[in-house]
């Protein structure tokens, strides 16, 4: 008992803020990145793909030339990465899920959302990483968007508003599904009819007329009109809205579901 006299009250330490542990989480996702490289593989792999054989193979039938049709292509394919990419936030959730660190993370002295913050970092990096590879390949190959830095710019931020919003749909997957690969095959299931049955790659002029008025209001269509027009310097604010009213409207409707299953769950 005598030794208690050595001890000395100290102070809580403060808690961290919000954004701190947001940010701790994040840099947990730039972790995953070092210690499995593959990710980043499966991450660029497939658009790379995309933008080399349509471009070479498609491109002078769509176009009449690869240049020409890349004009027309890449920001189509910077959507579509954006869009294929965000599936990898359900599985990564379902993952954690699956291992039980979230079981750990709620005993933590932490705020209750920073792992989907964290979540969120991880996603923009990873469309800024492959924003960059794509359009880099693309100035190699001859893209030149008119609308220069500022154009470019502008882009990038719509493709993380993009990625932010497809993002939740994947979360709620993510929650829901047990495994990551049946949150994968469900993904890429809702994915691939959408983005196909898009402007992406092709203009719908030549398509039947009942097919052609899906694709023009398709929201895949409608971002990626608007990134033309953004790196092409001839977007108006209407394209600009109108393209982001999808990833706003996910946000507002899945962000408080996936709060509400996190919880419950």
């Amino acid at each position: 008992m005598s030794d208690l006299r050595f001890l000395r009250h100290a102070e809580r330490p403060t808690r961290p803020s919000r954004l701190s542990n947001a940010l701790v989480f994040g840099w947990r996702a730039v972790l995953k990145f070092r210690h499995l490289p593959e990710q980043l593989f499966d991450l660029v792999m497939t658009p790379i793909m995309f933008t080399l054989l349509f471009t070479f193979v498609f491109g002078g039938a769509l176009a009449g030339s690869p240049r020409e049709y890349l004009q027309f292509f890449l920001p189509g394919i910077l959507v579509q990465t954006v869009v294929f990419n965000s599936v990898y936030s359900g599985m990564g959730l379902s993952t954690d899920f699956q291992k039980g660190l979230f079981d750990r993370f709620r005993t933590l002295p932490i705020w209750s959302l920073a792992p989907f913050a964290g979540l969120m970092v991880g996603d923009i990096l990873r469309h800024l990483i492959a924003g960059v590879i794509i359009l880099a390949i693309g100035l190699a190959l001859g893209y030149r968007p008119e609308a220069g830095v500022a154009g470019v710019l502008a882009a990038f931020l719509m493709l993380i508003s993009i990625g932010f919003g497809m993002g939740w749909i994947f979360l709620v997957l993510g929650m829901l599904v047990r495994t990551p690969m049946t949150v994968m095959t469900l993904g890429f299931t809702i994915l691939f009819p959408v983005t196909f049955a898009s402007n992406i790659m092709v203009d719908p002029a030549t398509m039947p007329g009942w097919l052609r008025g899906f694709v023009e209001v398709n929201p895949v269509s409608l971002m990626a009109t608007a990134l033309r027009g953004l790196m092409a310097g001839t977007a108006d604010a209407t394209q600009i809205l109108v393209a982001l009213i999808a990833p706003a409207v996910l946000t507002l409707l899945l962000a408080p579901l996936t709060v509400w299953l996190y919880r419950r769950r």
